[in-house]
């Protein structure tokens, strides 16, 4: 299997090609998709990378955190919490930078086997287990990363990694939109 050419997380081209290609990018998108949109998130890596001139992981890592935290609250700003994701971030590109040698695919190419990805995803700051799960399935089904034993770690419920165009990303967002409207749903009705 191939690397597509873009990845249809956003609705900017040129984000869909960035995440598509550059694996730092794809994680810090990651890293940035909690509490905004996943098309905001995944914009993100773009202006950074607009706003900084480069996406290199000791770099920014290095970079004065007042500083960081200034690109992030740029307008747009890149988070609706930018002082925390800048902070989220720096942190994830320190860890890349010191533990990868700053290449960011390492965590997958690597890796000895699904578990082991997943462990290494689980290190990354801001990567809890639900993302961990689907950030192996988008490493599986969309940029054909199949360690052993990658077939029995796929959830079989759909994920972001079953997103393949703009279409999918909308019919998967009502999905979850719809999913977490029963839950609350449900959750009234257990209080009752």
């Amino acid at each position: 299997m191939s690397a597509p050419d873009r990845l249809h997380f956003t609705d900017v081209p040129a984000a869909q090609e960035l995440i598509a290609r550059d694996p730092l990018a794809l994680l810090i998108g990651f890293c940035l998709d909690q509490q905004i949109t996943v098309q905001q998130a995944f914009l993100g890596p773009l202006r950074l990378l607009e706003r900084l001139g480069h996406l290199d992981a000791a770099r920014i890592a290095a970079t004065d955190p007042a500083v960081l935290e200034a690109v992030f609250r740029e307008r747009p700003a890149i988070h609706r919490f930018p002082g925390a994701m800048a902070r989220r971030v720096q942190e994830l590109c320190a860890v890349i930078a010191e533990e990868y040698g700053g290449a960011a695919a390492r965590v997958w190419t690597e890796a000895t086997d699904a578990r082991d990805l997943q462990r290494r995803l689980g290190t990354l700051p801001g990567f809890g287990e639900m993302k961990v799960r689907t950030v192996t399935v988008v490493l599986a089904k969309r940029l054909g990363v199949r360690p052993p034993g990658i077939d029995a770690v796929l959830p079989s419920y759909r994920t972001l990694g079953d997103v393949d165009s703009d279409a999918a990303l909308a019919a998967y967002q009502t999905a979850k939109r719809a999913k977490k409207a029963e839950a609350r749903r449900a959750a009234a009705v257990g209080k009752e």
